[in-house]
C-alpha cells in the first residue's frame, strides 16, 4: 500500500494557486486577476476623461478603492506564499505590484491644494499595472527567454545595420550634398536609417538620378534586413517553447525552468 501524500500547508497551497499556471485553480486565479487588471486600467483611463469623471466620479473612485484593496490582498498573499519574501518584494514585479497600490493610499495622507498636482502624478503610476499582464501569459515568458537567448546574435545584427547605415549615409552625403537636404553626414545617416528601416518620413529625399538609384537599392535592402531578426528570434522561440515551463520556485518565485528541472537554477531550492 502506497503511503499517503503529505498534506500541503497553507503557504504551499497559496504558492501553487498564485504562482503556478499549470493547475486548475492557478489558471482560474490568473484569469480572474487578468480581468481585474484590465478593469482597473479602464477605470484609470475613464477618470482622465473630464465629462466621465464629472458625472461618474464617485463610482469610479469607489471602484478604484475596490481594486486597490483586492490588489493589496494579492500583494501580501504573494509575500506570504514564498519562503523568502525579500526576493519577491525587490523583484521587478514585486515593485510594480507595490507601485500599483501605493498612490491611492498616499492620496489619503496628503492634504492641501498645492499637493493635488503631485497626487494626480502619483495616480498615473497605477497605469504600471499593465506590466503585470505579461506575467499571466505563458507565451510571454517564452518570448522573454527567446529574446535573451538571441541577444548576442541580435547585437551583432544591429551593429552590422549601424555600420551599413553610416556607410550608406556618408555615400549619399557625397552624392547629393547640401543642395538636396543632406547638409551633414549625421543628417545623411539619419536618412539612411529611416530609409533602411522602410519608415520613410520624406523630410529628406534624393534629387539626383544616381542618388535615387542608390536610395532604391537601400529600400530593397531594407526588406531583406527586416527578415533577419525575425528568423533569429523564431529559432530561439521554438527552442524556448520546447524547454521552458511556467513552474515557479517556491523559495524565490523565479520562473523559466526547464521541463526536467528538479531544482531552481537561481537559488537551488527543490521544485
Amino acid at each position: 500500500m502506497r503511503p499517503p501524500l503529505p498534506k500541503q500547508t497553507l503557504q504551499e497551497r497559496l504558492h501553487e494557486i498564485i504562482f503556478e499556471a499549470d493547475t486548475f485553480w492557478g489558471k482560474f486565479f490568473d484569469v480572474a486577476l487578468l480581468l481585474l487588471i484590465l478593469m482597473s486600467i479602464a477605470v484609470v483611463m475613464l477618470e482622465s476623461i473630464t465629462d466621465v469623471a464629472l458625472h461618474y466620479g464617485v463610482w469610479l473612485k469607489t471602484l478604484e478603492w475596490v481594486f486597490t484593496i483586492l490588489f493589496t490582498i494579492e500583494y501580501f498573499a504573494r509575500i506570504y506564499a514564498v519562503k523568502r519574501p525579500i526576493h519577491y518584494i525587490y523583484s521587478f514585479f514585486g515593485i510594480v505590484d507595490l507601485l500599483a497600490i501605493l498612490p491611492t493610499y498616499i492620496g489619503l495622507l496628503t492634504t492641501g491644494g498645492h499637493a493635488l498636482t503631485v497626487i494626480r502624478a502619483l495616480r498615473l503610476v497605477r497605469v504600471f499595472r499593465i506590466f503585470k499582464l505579461g506575467r499571466y501569459l505563458g507565451e510571454g515568458r517564452v518570448l522573454i527567454v527567446a529574446l535573451i537567448a538571441s541577444r548576442f546574435k541580435i547585437t551583432v545584427f544591429l551593429l552590422t545595420v549601424l555600420s551599413l547605415s553610416i556607410i550608406l549615409g556618408t555615400l549619399m552625403y557625397l552624392i547629393e550634398g547640401s543642395e538636396s537636404g543632406f547638409t551633414s553626414i549625421p543628417r545623411s545617416i539619419y536618412w539612411s536609417i529611416v530609409t533602411l528601416t522602410t519608415v520613410g518620413y520624406g523630410d529628406i529625399a534624393p534629387q539626383t538620378s544616381f542618388g535615387q538609384f542608390v536610395a532604391s537599392l537601400i529600400m530593397i535592402l531594407g526588406y531583406g534586413i527586416i527578415a533577419v531578426p525575425t528568423g533569429i528570434v523564431s529559432v530561439e522561440l521554438a527552442n524556448a517553447h520546447a524547454n521552458v515551463t511556467t513552474k515557479a520556485c517556491p523559495n524565490c518565485s523565479r520562473e523559466g525552468h526547464d521541463q526536467d528541472a528538479k531544482f531552481c537554477k537561481y537559488c537551488g531550492e527543490e521544485l
